[in-house]
């Protein structure tokens, strides 16, 4: 790990006290850095929001042009955390089932949390997913992209969405996906694209871009099982609901 930053606080430690095979806290904040976790195995946790096992807080990345490399592997796993960057690239590897991540990135617009790409790949079961990003800033020109395979994954993003764009790819069953598009300015607007194969599954989508366009593409294939999906675009409009 090769880290060019002002200050950093990395612990890890093995803890079967606390039912926690493995733990990671960092702290870190300054331009540049350039970070990568791994954890194998299960019952992981690399800190920071709703931290539990060994009490952890952090994780909480400060600064511009990070790399944020994430890999766990294994089941009951946790990432989550704080993210106040600009101009960033994540990407976050989980393979097993009911592992959480939860993170949001600059909702108090710090850095401003535009510029970023982000990936987002999940292969296994029962996995829960929270993103949200500039929920009181801007995310414009967001690259966001979600690789999800599996069955019965729970996947909830909020996106400041201005000027961004959203991909997801979902193959598989019992998936629920609930995503929020936000935006003021005037001069741009957010796309998001679903393409989904597999079975029942229980979209809700909202893109409330209050002075601009949306765009929404759906390809979603289910055969004949039970399915719900809800799109609301609101533009200052009525509110409505499914």
């Amino acid at each position: 790990m090769k880290l060019k930053l002002i200050s950093l606080i990395v612990t890890l430690t093995a803890l079967t006290t606390y039912a926690a095979d493995n733990e990671i806290y960092v702290d870190q904040s300054g331009t540049g850095a350039n970070i990568d976790l791994e954890q194998l195995g299960i019952s992981n946790i690399i800190g920071g929001l709703n931290s539990t096992a060994g009490n952890l807080t952090a994780l909480d990345l400060d600064g511009n042009s990070m790399t944020l490399d994430i890999n766990m592997i294994g089941a009951t796993n946790k990432f989550l955390g704080d993210i106040f960057a600009d101009n960033f690239t994540g990407f976050y590897e989980f393979d097993g089932g009911t592992n959480s991540f939860t993170i949001q990135v600059d909702p108090t617009d710090t850095y401003s949390s535009d510029g970023s790409n982000q990936n987002v790949d999940v292969t296994g079961s029962g996995n829960t997913f929270t993103l949200n990003q500039g929920t009181t800033a801007l995310a414009s020109q967001l690259d966001l992209d979600w690789i999800i395979q599996g069955s019965n994954n729970t996947i909830t993003s909020n996106i400041n969405i201005d000027g961004a764009t959203n991909y997801m790819d979902i193959d598989g069953s019992d998936n629920t996906l609930t995503y929020t598009g936000t935006g003021v300015t005037a001069s741009a607007g957010g796309y998001f694209y679903l393409d989904h194969t597999g079975g029942s599954r229980t979209f809700n989508i909202s893109q409330l871009s209050t002075q601009d366009n949306d765009w929404l593409k759906i390809i979603s294939v289910s055969g004949t099982a039970a399915s719900t999906l809800c799109v609301i675009q609101n533009d200052q409009g009525t509110s409505t609901s499914c």
